[in-house]
């Protein structure tokens, strides 16, 4: 069991739990499990749904909906089943949040998947683990088998007569693409995990064409937390907005890599200073990628943003899954920018003609450009097809791609241009003094 780190400045909401054995059920029960979803019972779906408007919870995945606000959207009568989806395909590079709490805390998962269902009238929910999970599957089929046990799932969960709910768990098979929610769906039919065109959407015309509420692992296991603590009190903990707290994975060269929970709002400098313990070895920084690889790096004086949704925006790029890669001024960007490209370009689903064209050129020029044959006009023509990626795919996918390139070219040119005279190490890097006056 991988070892738990923590800081003063954290805020125990959603891994109050860890490291205290409650992926036993027993534990679990005692540290006040399942009061939640008992509460969302007797209080009922309206109820829950203002709390969670109240939370000011926004999707931890990285779009940053507001949750109260999804679950809402479902019609209260439906012809067709309803059903609720939790997303935990956790395959953005960088993001390393959502295995912690199905390895410390799996009830939390189940116990917000059954007050989802029970929000929006459904009788089934689907724990989709990414597929290199395996382990973790182990854990979370035994958490829902000690449900069954218990009559906390299944037929007249809990001794109420007609509040039934099941749970089916399902892993992937290692694609990237299936984190996007109609993908994700197109996978649990059993079908090739390509997105589909909306509207309609999920909510309306989701899983089997029912009406289905799809959510992050970290949102679902938020909802217990929040339906005891209250919901405006959740908010309290973080900033306008952006209400409560998330995980953040630190990790990169940091002296204290690890997972973290910390208020929302909470300074990225801070986080990476305080929290994580600074640059490892005492080296400069280089560039921080804030929320997993999609999202646009940031440069050393940029680092006075708050990790929220809006403040991220705007700083020109996104809290995305919390995923902070921290980058020494020993890192090539040429050579970050193309392993970066050469993921995306992996796992493009090729349904899309600007995704499945512009990724591969991308990759291929900067191969190339890597390689030794490139030329300056290459960093132009790069950055060009990467902008015109940008908004013309069917999913996020192109955008994931397409943004951090652009904003590598932009603000590393000086050292793509170094890359090309020559003026590397063996490690092909521009140490940050050299960036020092460079543009944005």
């Amino acid at each position: 069991m991988p070892t738990l780190v923590s800081h003063p400045d954290e805020v125990k909401v959603i891994s109050r739990r860890f490291g205290q054995g409650a992926a036993q059920l027993d534990r679990y029960l005692e540290l006040d499990g399942y009061k939640a979803a008992q509460m969302a019972i007797d209080n009922g779906p309206q109820w829950v749904i203002d709390t969670m408007k109240a939370s000011g919870l926004r999707g931890r995945g990285g779009a940053g909906f507001p949750t109260g606000l999804k679950w809402s959207f479902v019609p209260k009568v439906s012809e067709k089943p309803k059903y609720v989806l939790v997303n935990g395909d956790e395959s953005e590079p960088g993001t390393c949040k959502d295995h912690v709490i199905f390895l410390h805390d799996p009830h939390a998962v189940i116990e917000g998947t059954l007050i989802a269902g029970l929000a929006i009238g459904a009788k089934t929910g689907f724990i989709y683990l990414r597929g290199e999970y395996r382990y973790l599957l182990k854990i979370v089929e035994k958490a829902v088998a000690d449900c069954y046990a218990k009559g906390i799932l299944g037929k007249n969960i809990f001794g109420r007569e007609g509040v039934d709910f099941d749970i089916i768990t399902q892993t992937g098979a290692g694609a990237y693409e299936v984190g996007e929610e109609s993908a994700l769906m197109e996978s649990l039919e059993g079908k090739r995990g390509v997105p589909r065109i909306k509207p309609p959407f999920p909510a309306v015309v989701g899983l089997y064409g029912g009406p289905t509420v799809i959510n992050n692992a970290e949102t679902i296991a938020s909802a217990p937390h929040i339906l005891l603590m209250g919901g405006e009190a959740y908010a309290k903990l973080g900033s306008e907005r952006n209400g409560g707290t998330r995980l953040f994975g630190i990790s990169g060269m940091v002296e204290r890599p690890g997972v973290y929970e910390l208020p929302m709002g909470y300074s990225m400098k801070k986080a990476i200073y305080d929290v994580a313990g600074g640059v490892k070895g005492g080296k400069k920084l280089k560039a921080v990628v804030p929320g997993g690889s999609s999202c646009p790096v940031l440069l050393p004086d940029e680092l006075e943003v708050g990790l929220d949704f809006d403040q991220m925006a705007k700083a020109g790029t996104m809290l995305g899954s919390g995923g902070i890669v921290v980058l020494d001024e020993t890192v090539s960007i040429v050579e970050f920018a193309l392993r970066t490209i050469k993921f995306y370009q992996h796992e493009s689903c090729g349904w899309c003609i600007p995704c499945r064209e512009g990724t591969d050129w991308i990759k291929k020029s900067m191969q190339r450009f890597y390689d030794g044959g490139g030329s300056t006009k290459d960093i132009s023509n790069m950055q060009y097809l990467a902008e015109n990626m940008l908004g013309r795919t069917f999913c996020p996918l192109g955008d994931a791609a397409a943004m951090p390139m652009i904003a590598f070219f932009k603000k590393f040119r000086p050292e793509f241009e170094a890359y090309l005279e020559g003026k590397r190490t063996a490690k092909h890097f521009i140490t940050t003094d050299e960036l020092v006056g460079v543009a944005h």
